[in-house]
């Protein structure tokens, strides 16, 4: 069983690995720099991830851990299609904070592994299906409340939604420019209107 100690020096090198990975990529990130990164020695690091494969997975879940638990609560909070503008808004205004740079972390761990590491992608689809169940969730609530027909499938526009979320960090990134990700969100929020309930439209 791992310590306190022990647990506390294991989160602190994932942690450190999570930022290196975001900013240098899986591949770019070596031994060294996580060493100096964390402050921790090699044996440590193997100690606690015999490789770089399940670290990386560390990592993963780690971003879907983040990830998650920051949209949740802003999520579960959605009374009707101005809260659910409100929420993109708050995407699209922390992306502007970093200047557009660096994307979706989870994004970029998806991207680089995907086509060569099917452990490390099946990971990723599982953070993926975390936050669109998170998004799903808050869309069934605003259902619940009244401010969606019965008819919405909230599970389809779950998935759009993260989608155009998604899609429009990755073109915000490379033009430095809050558009795509503003049109993108706010474009599928209008197609999500249209399944408001006439009272709350």
């Amino acid at each position: 069983m791992i310590t306190r100690k022990g647990q506390a020096t294991r989160d602190r090198i994932v942690v450190a690995a999570a930022g290196l990975m975001y900013q240098q990529g899986v591949a770019g990130t070596s031994a060294e720099d996580l060493q100096a990164a964390a402050g921790v020695s090699a044996s440590q690091i193997y100690h606690y991830f015999g490789d770089k494969h399940a670290l990386t997975c560390a990592v993963i879940k780690h971003w879907s851990d983040t990830i998650v638990g920051f949209h949740e609560p802003l999520l579960a909070r959605l009374d009707d299609i101005d809260a659910l503008r409100s929420w993109a808004d708050v995407i699209v205004e922390t992306a502007r904070a970093n200047d557009f740079r660096g994307g979706c972390p989870l994004g970029s761990l998806a991207n680089e592994l995907a086509d060569c590491d099917e452990v490390a992608r099946d990971d990723v689809v599982v953070g993926y299906r975390r936050w669109r169940g998170a998004i799903r969730d808050g869309l069934f609530a605003m259902k619940i409340r009244g401010a969606l027909i019965e008819g919405a499938d909230v599970d389809r526009l779950a998935l759009a939604l993260l989608t155009a979320l998604q899609g429009g960090l990755l073109v915000s990134k490379a033009l430095r420019d809050a558009e795509p990700l503003s049109t993108g969100l706010h474009t599928t929020i209008d197609h999500i209107a249209s399944f408001a309930t006439p009272d709350t439209a």
